[in-house]
């Protein structure tokens, strides 16, 4: 699988005034100028635009939603489903807001962000243009809450251009912080309307929309009125009796405020003549929502979004509270950002998470026995690194079984081999450019490691996983111990031969020691002579790490005992230097590195792990010998002070300010 047929393609709603992108990125909620290569007064005051603007009348309502010149509708139509819940509604907009006496010229708006509600405070200044309001706007003109509710978001993603196309499943999280999942219409479950009417009927936010096959089809309106790469809401799921049948029928709402389906069932289909006065529908002409025919609706359209705040709404009657674990992480070029499993040399790289299931369902109707749960991996940030030029990430995950040699065990890292010879044994349906991925699985009581990952390695990003399940589980990271096991065989003046007396004699000079440039001069001296490994040299700060980590006496340099100590200790690390090199090319790569690492006696977790490649790889990821071994002797002289310092092997220590300097300057 290439990463052409693993992208899914991100909905693009771009067709209306995209020359109104090219506005300045910057916070608009302090209400300053900004410059546009458009006649555009940037920051109008609602005050300015109407004599008596209103924040919300008569409650807010999804006809108080049209669409303007950006292209958001995935936003905009899951603002719509959000004012058919009322309770979601008021977190959201937070009520009491008004222009009346206690007016301050701000409002405030909450939404949910990778595992926390952040309050976002805003000015009443709105882009404009000509004295009309450019984006979001009310049919009346006069009601501002939806306007602000999108300046609000715009600020919390860095700018209005950033809402520039998306999936509303976004903004049904960031409006629940429940968990949305994704149905492909081309192949719907059996009881897909029940999944909808059922979700509607509990508050669930959902949204559908019509896939394009090229650019030419973003927003383009099909023979009957639809939209294609368009996102709109669904808000109503019923049954009629018509010509003496049950007929199911879909609620559908075009953000924009207009355009709608002018098929069977439309606004002034004949159809409704034959439907009974008390099981009609309010149909109004021209306001964007209309309905049609579950069976037209599963012809026409490609898919289908619901989030809820409790995923197993969409299948029991009762509405439960699931376990529910959030965790962040990150992927890091060279050291965890390892890639989808096509990369079978770095997956093992990434972040590990273990979910153990003890208890199965309670579920006496389903005939399937296990254990349900939903995974959700969200990239952070994504939307607001738009204006250094980054975007989505393609993501995905896979799970595999815990072997049973490490349930119960929270510092195990899995390791290449462990990859390499067992299969997974569920994974997300697609490694998608979308903000989340998430799938519900169902499976046997046990432990399950769900690795995260981009679909190419060594790609930087930030992520949340979480784990929603019926059944109360334990859900935790799974990684390294940081530990060291030191090598503390020291040579003595008396155990060193005379090959090598006699050597130390001719390098170390009068005062029979060797000094840290002087160890730079040899060490360089040695390497330069070697084709089988690359180097640049080793630095001065190098030998000087090296003869404090040796130097016994305090006198910032080497004796004979310490020199021939230090020696034996070099060739251990070329040794393995020349073993992890698996393309004989001189150097290491950084997954070589972590491997290399642990054989020379350190199990380290994925924050150091990140750190020491920062600070010691090449900008192309390798790692030539000089840094390598001073990576070693830096990790091997921190471990020797901790342990001095922690007598008692208690896990901490305690420095004052002269210990403290005097550890940092070595």
């Amino acid at each position: 699988m290439n990463s052409d047929q693993a992208r899914t393609k991100l909905e693009q709603c771009n067709g209306k005034g995209q020359e109104l992108l090219m506005l300045q990125r910057q916070d608009l909620s302090t209400g300053g100028q900004d410059k546009t290569k458009l006649s555009i007064d940037l920051c109008s005051s609602m005050i300015e635009l109407c004599s008596n603007p209103e924040f919300i009348v008569g409650g807010a309502t999804r006809t108080d939603i049209c669409q303007g010149a950006l292209g958001d509708c995935w936003l905009l139509a899951a603002i719509a489903s959000l004012t058919l819940n009322e309770d979601v509604m008021a977190r959201v907009v937070p009520v009491g807001q008004s222009f009346g006496e206690s007016y301050a010229g701000i409002f405030h708006f909450q939404f949910w962000q990778f595992g926390e509600w952040v309050d976002v405070v805003i000015d009443d200044r709105l882009p404009t243009k000509d004295g009309e309001l450019l984006f979001v706007h009310s049919a009346e003109g006069s009601e501002f809450w939806s306007a602000l509710l999108e300046k609000a978001y715009a600020k919390v993603n860095g700018c209005y251009e950033a809402l520039s196309g998306g999936s509303t499943t976004e903004g049904f999280e960031d409006f629940t912080g429940g968990i949305a999942e994704n149905y492909d219409l081309s192949k719907p479950p059996p009881n897909m309307f029940q999944i909808i009417k059922k979700a509607i009927e509990s508050g669930a936010l959902l949204g559908c929309s019509i896939d394009i096959t090229s650019a030419a089809d973003s927003e383009a309106v099909t023979r009957q009125k639809l939209v294609k790469g368009h996102a709109y809401s669904l808000t109503g799921a019923v049954e009629v009796t018509y010509r003496g049948r049950k007929e199911k029928l879909i609620r559908i709402r075009n953000p924009w405020g207009q355009v709608e389906w002018t098929g069977a069932w439309s606004d002034s289909s004949s159809e409704w003549n034959s439907v009974d006065d008390s099981e009609r529908q309010n149909v109004k002409a021209d306001d964007g929502e209309f309905w049609m025919s579950f069976t037209e609706f599963l012809r026409h359209y490609s898919r289908v979004e619901i989030c809820t705040l409790t995923p197993d709404t969409l299948t029991d009657d009762s509405v439960k509270h699931w376990s529910v674990c959030n965790y962040d992480g990150s992927w890091r070029k060279g050291s965890t950002a390892g890639g989808c499993r096509n990369h079978a040399y770095t997956f093992w790289m990434n972040p590990q998470f273990v979910i153990r299931l003890d208890e199965e369902d309670d579920d006496p109707d389903d005939n399937e026995v296990g254990c349900s749960f939903v995974v959700g991996l969200i990239q952070k940030n994504r939307r607001r690194l738009r204006k250094v030029g980054e975007d989505m990430h393609t993501i995905g995950f896979a799970i595999y079984e815990v072997p049973s040699q490490f349930h119960g065990q929270k510092e195990v890292h899995l390791d290449k081999n462990y990859f390499l010879t067992h299969a997974q044994k569920a994974r997300s349906e697609t490694f998608v450019n979308l903000r989340e991925v998430s799938t519900r699985f169902k499976m046997p009581p046990g432990e399950y490691l769900i690795v995260p990952s981009t679909f190419e390695p060594h790609l930087n990003g930030d992520f949340c996983i979480r784990v929603f399940s019926e059944k109360q589980t334990e859900t935790r990271p799974c990684d390294d111990p940081v530990k060291a096991d030191l090598d503390d065989e020291i040579v003595s003046d008396e155990d060193v031969d005379a090959g090598f007396r006699g050597l130390f004699t001719k390098l170390a000079g009068d005062d029979m020691e060797i000094s840290a440039p002087e160890l730079k001069t040899i060490m360089n001296k040695i390497v330069s002579k070697r084709t089988d490994i690359k180097t640049d040299g080793f630095s001065l700060e190098t030998c000087r790490i090296m003869v404090n980590l040796m130097d016994d006496s305090g006198n910032g340099k080497l004796g004979l005992g310490e020199f021939a100590t230090l020696w034996k200790k070099v060739q251990k690390y070329l040794g393995i230097y020349k073993k992890n090199d698996m393309d004989n090319s001189g150097t290491m790569s950084t997954p070589e590195m972590r491997m290399a690492l642990k054989e020379a006696g350190f199990t380290l977790n994925n924050c150091i792990y990140q750190i020491l490649v920062a600070r010691y790889a090449e900008p192309d990821m390798t790692i030539d010998f000089d840094n390598f071994v001073a990576c070693l002797m830096r990790l091997d002289m921190m471990f020797r002070v901790f342990m001095k310092i922690d007598a008692h092997d208690s896990g901490s220590i305690e420095l004052d300010f002269h210990q403290w300097l005097t550890f940092t300057m070595i």
